[in-house]
């Protein structure tokens, strides 16, 4: 843990089950999911995760566990045991994000929720949807003066407090991953969700997006829900 205070490590870890997982006879592929689960479990003590599926949703993901805690050594131990039982010799992992919590420069006096004071944690709701992805900004953006780039960022979080039923979670990757930013956005609504990024394309921020992409739309689960999501 750095001195600014309890930043956290935050990962995003995608999943892609081999299609010979669920040609296995109904018994393995039963305990493979539960010694899966087991492993999780003995670490949720440990660190926040959260299961997400995405099956018929991207053709290229299966389901997403998002975590978050004080180290990195306890996010790689967990990683470790996760591809040593027999789902995890199943799977690949085509998109994996890291990035840590951290109180953006632009809030001022202006408050988010779960990033308020110097404790930086993650605070996340219980909303149905996740939607997430990796985001680059031109560089031409940190070249702006302070006080025009506040302007735009003003009228950004304005656009945002128009749509209550969605909720931000920024965290940062400078130096850590090869994005900057991976966001990920809390929703019951995920036309609410479709409206506000149609009204963020026509603001000034826009003009300076680099890259946010690929986006992945997630149905949050139980693990157990995931897991037998995958079929077979």
């Amino acid at each position: 843990m750095d001195g600014k205070g309890q930043r956290q490590f935050v990962k995003y870890n995608f999943y892609k089950v081999e299609p010979s997982w669920r040609r296995l006879p109904d018994k393995e592929r039963r305990q493979s999911k539960e010694e899966f689960m087991t492993v999780v479990e003995e670490f949720a003590s440990q660190m926040f995760i959260r299961s997400f599926s995405l099956v018929g949703l991207r053709g290229d993901a299966d389901f997403l566990l998002w975590q978050a805690c004080d180290s990195l050594e306890t996010l790689q131990e967990m990683a470790t045991r996760l591809w040593s039982t027999n789902l995890g010799h199943y799977l690949h992992q085509p998109y994996s994000y890291l990035a840590m919590t951290n109180r953006s420069q632009y809030l001022g006096t202006h408050r988010h929720e779960g990033q308020e004071g110097i404790r930086v944690r993650l605070r996340p709701g219980d909303a149905r949807f996740f939607i997430v992805y990796p985001f680059l900004k031109t560089r031409d953006w940190y070249l702006l003066p302070q006080e025009e780039r506040q302007k735009m960022m003003t009228q950004h979080f304005r656009i945002g407090h128009k749509y209550p039923s969605v909720k931000i979670n920024t965290t940062y990757s400078f130096g850590l991953d090869d994005q900057e930013f991976v966001v990920a956005f809390e929703t019951d609504s995920p036309s609410d969700f479709l409206d506000l990024v149609m009204e963020l394309r026509e603001s000034e921020t826009s003009r300076y997006t680099l890259r946010d992409t690929p986006i992945f739309t997630c149905i949050h689960r139980s693990l157990k829900e995931t897991l037998d999501s995958l079929g077979g």
